[in-house]
């Protein structure tokens, strides 16, 4: 087929051109098949009668464009068929606001606040080893590895179920879904609840996920400050009236970044107003378990007479955040709804997962697990409070939460704390700045430090190096402001 191509040595087109643009119209056309050998340069060199270096020269022309592959030692070979146009990723994704992308570590000694999850070294490996084994030895194991219910695994949605009803959480007209993780089920419920343009109220600052999730799904989101006592209520009222959300997200306890924690008499205050709003409330549950001092307060859930709360729970905190458990527990109605949108995305859940933490949480090995969860994570909420006191500078204003994972952090002196940043993993420490919770207002002189995955030991020696680096810092720009000129006065 080749020896066949005839070429104009009187045309005013150099003959490697010539060869190229034959050989890449047979490829086009297919005559020439994908992984089709082509003749070596000498072969083919002789078999039209031209000098080798041409036949070397069209070769090197197919292979810029990608129409054929050299191999060394085998020649060479047709790489693609008939050019197909390639999609336009970049005109035809829709684009929306991502959040910040978290920072990256630069050494592997880096001490680092910034993930907030429990401690690995608290897994107890042997317990869950021995609980999957027993998973997988009950005459259960085969339909528990079967597609199930979207709604979930049904032993654990009766456990939960009882659980919340003990607590008096779940009410008649309510039921459990479980969910992949806390995630999936805020997802799920802006997926049903949602519609672009309606306005969410966060709080503010707030864990970027839920942010991010509202605003691509095209909402008008709204943050309501956060202080030492949760929500404030005033701001709350005023963004109710105004706005009239569709939806309002809390965090009662141990509020993610600020550790803050909503009194019992705010949470009356705050479900009577969403009430008479007539917006959907959402009660994100997670951190309730790692109370380590004080009485707990009752859920929004709990405390909401007509039960129309929506809350949200997850095994994450407390357990095993890789094993993607959580729920939504809420009235049926809305519950169908977030079923429907669920088996839309993924059919059903991960069963066995689910089933081994219910075994895991039967045994009474969740309860043993939980105990030394919090006992660790008192140990290194008092070990940040103290360093924090010791090391950082006169004027720093941080929470003193009674649980959770986080505490949040306020500089001194305007500094800037995504500035400092840098800095501070050069010498071996990270977390997250303020600016990554933001919602509608900044948050630029503030930074989050998680806890709870830190062994008391790093804690101490990463707040000193904070503490020094902010210390520091404020010294330049107070040297900086004394030697600023005074402005002429006109």
């Amino acid at each position: 087929m080749i020896e066949q191509i005839q070429l104009e040595p009187s045309s005013g087109v150099p003959l490697y051109r010539q060869l190229f643009a034959r050989l890449k119209e047979m490829i086009l056309s297919g005559q020439l098949r994908p992984g089709e050998r082509l003749p070596a340069s000498r072969e083919l060199a002789g078999r039209l009668g031209l000098n080798r270096t041409t036949i070397t020269a069209a070769y090197e022309l197919l292979q810029a464009e990608g129409l054929i592959r050299g191999h060394v030692g085998r020649g060479s070979y047709v790489a693609t068929g008939p050019a197909m146009p390639g999609i336009p990723w970049d005109k035809i994704l829709p684009s929306w606001e991502s959040a910040p992308a978290p920072p990256q570590p630069t050494s592997a000694g880096l001490i680092s606040f910034a993930t907030s999850r429990p401690a690995e070294q608290l897994f107890p490996l042997e317990d869950v080893r021995r609980t999957a084994e027993e998973v997988l030895g009950s005459p259960h194991a085969r339909t528990i590895l079967q597609l199930g219910s979207p709604a979930g695994y049904g032993p654990l949605r009766e456990y939960l179920a009882d659980e919340a009803r003990q607590r008096g959480v779940l009410r008649e007209k309510d039921d459990v879904l479980v969910t992949s993780g806390c995630q999936q089920a805020l997802d799920l419920l802006q997926r049903v609840l949602v519609r672009p343009g309606d306005a969410v109220i966060l709080e503010d600052p707030v864990y970027p996920g839920l942010k991010t999730l509202f605003q691509r799904a095209g909402a008008r989101v709204m943050g309501v400050s956060v202080g030492a006592d949760g929500v404030d209520l005033e701001e709350l009222a005023l963004l109710l009236e105004r706005h009239r959300p569709r939806l309002v997200v809390v965090t009662p306890d141990f509020q993610n970044p600020t550790g803050a924690t909503l009194p019992a008499a705010a949470r009356q205050s705050l479900l009577r107003m969403v009430r008479a709003a007539g917006a959907v409330l959402v009660e994100n549950d997670i951190y309730r378990e790692l109370r380590y001092e004080g009485a707990p307060q009752p859920s929004l859930k709990q405390l909401d007479d007509s039960g129309d709360t929506v809350l949200v729970g997850s095994f994450s905190k407390i357990a095993f955040p890789g094993l993607r458990v959580g729920w939504v527990i809420a009235p049926r109605p809305l519950l169908l709804r977030l079923t429907e949108a669920k088996q839309a995305c993924d059919l059903h859940t991960d069963q066995l997962s689910q089933a081994l933490l219910l075994r895991f949480a039967e045994s009474g090995r969740l309860e043993a697990h939980r105990q030394r969860v919090r006992q660790a994570g008192a140990e290194r909420l008092r070990t940040l409070l103290a360093s924090l006191e010791k090391h950082f500078p006169k004027g720093t204003v941080y929470s003193r939460p009674a649980g959770g994972m986080n505490v949040w952090v306020r500089l001194p002196g305007g500094l800037d704390a995504a500035g400092l940043l840098t800095r501070a993993q050069r010498h071996g420490v990270s977390y997250l700045p303020g600016r990554y919770f933001e919602v509608t207002r900044q948050h630029t002189g503030a930074l989050r430090l998680s806890f709870a995955g830190l062994a008391p030991e790093e804690i101490r020696r990463g707040v000193e190096i904070l503490g020094r680096l902010v210390g520091e810092e404020l010294r330049q720009a107070r040297g900086h402001e004394r030697y600023e000129p005074a402005p002429a006065l006109v």
